[in-house]
């Protein structure tokens, strides 16, 4: 078993497309099925449904994708740790995976202006709230970057950990201009404010329970009107529902950073003119005051200075 078929598999499971994942993976879509169907053969188990369109988990599929994503964690953390001193000296990051791909390249750009200097490496995304957390509770990582709402908490102590707010993004509901419901194609644009008058039962792409978007949009589904709806996918990562939106799958919520230029190039549209279906949400980057190196404290001070805010905010709390 190798590790790059792991790393194919989560690909894969991000996208749901076996042609996007072979580019994202820089290899033919031939190879690439061939590297899935060594890992298949290796555990003795399907992990994809072949027969759907896009690509789907099977039982044996969504047990193994968490212990994948661990997996790789793990050996690279590893690797980094066994480095020889003077080889690592690398600013590690957990991250939540939609803001690796949308804010953290550009903002890592903006602060490489800083003249201390540093190296970054990311950890994968974990999934859910608290296993992304355990990475800087643990010391695996240095810092944190993550979305942030007062509707969900962190469990972090302040006298260990600090917040930034390093920028902001909406989480905003969005469909494709035709979404076929029980077989019949409904226009897209106000498709949820249909549907709560009509009394639609709308497929919806879901983050399940355990990440960020799945707990804030628990806590807004709560406080607003209940719409009929039915769970047509789930997935953690945005970027893999945001690829099943487009095909007119269903409804998602999704970062407006990351859905942009789908929104632009009118392949996702507005379902809803209602702002109290979209979210404010703060981008905040938390460390733990304990770690002082060198390229930590460097780019700890660059981000206050990039932030324009004289003092950090403390973390939220339950």
């Amino acid at each position: 078993m190798e590790v790059k078929w792991l790393e194919d598999f989560v690909t894969l499971a991000e996208t749901a497309s076996f042609s996007r994942a072979a580019e994202a993976r820089h290899v033919t879509q031939s190879a690439f099925s061939r590297r899935i169907k060594q890992l298949e053969a290796w555990l003795g188990a399907t992990l994809i449904s072949r027969a759907t369109m896009p690509a789907e988990l099977t039982p044996a599929g969504r047990a193994l994708l968490p212990v994948a994503q661990d997996t790789i964690r793990t050996f690279y953390a590893l690797r980094e740790s066994l480095r020889p001193a003077g080889e690592s000296g690398l600013v590690r990051f957990a991250a939540l995976h939609t803001l690796t791909v949308t804010f953290f390249p550009c903002w890592l750009q903006r602060l490489e202006a800083d003249p201390a200097g540093f190296a970054t490496s990311l950890i994968a995304d974990r999934g859910g709230i608290e296993a992304n957390l355990e990475a800087l509770i643990s010391n695996e990582a240095d810092f944190f970057l993550t979305y942030a709402h007062p509707e969900v908490p962190f469990h972090l102590d302040t006298t260990r950990f600090q917040g930034l707010t390093i920028g902001q993004d909406r989480l905003m509901p969005l469909a494709a201009p035709e979404v076929r419901i029980m077989g019949q194609p409904h226009r897209g644009q106000g498709l949820l404010d249909r549907a709560l008058r009509e009394k639609l039962t709308l497929p919806v792409l879901s983050y399940g329970y355990s990440s960020f978007f799945g707990v804030a949009l628990g806590r807004l589904f709560a406080r607003r009107p209940p719409f009929r709806h039915r769970t047509l996918h789930e997935n953690s990562i945005s970027a893999g529902l945001m690829n099943l939106a487009v095909t007119g799958a269903g409804l998602c919520w999704l970062p407006s950073s990351l859905a942009r230029d789908e929104i632009a190039a009118g392949r996702l549209v507005a379902a809803s003119n209602d702002p109290g279906w979209e979210l404010d949400l703060d981008v905040r980057l938390y460390r733990n005051v304990e770690r002082r190196g060198r390229a930590v404290e460097a780019l700890w001070r660059a981000a206050v200075q990039s932030s324009g805010k004289p003092e950090p905010v403390q973390p939220l709390l339950a």
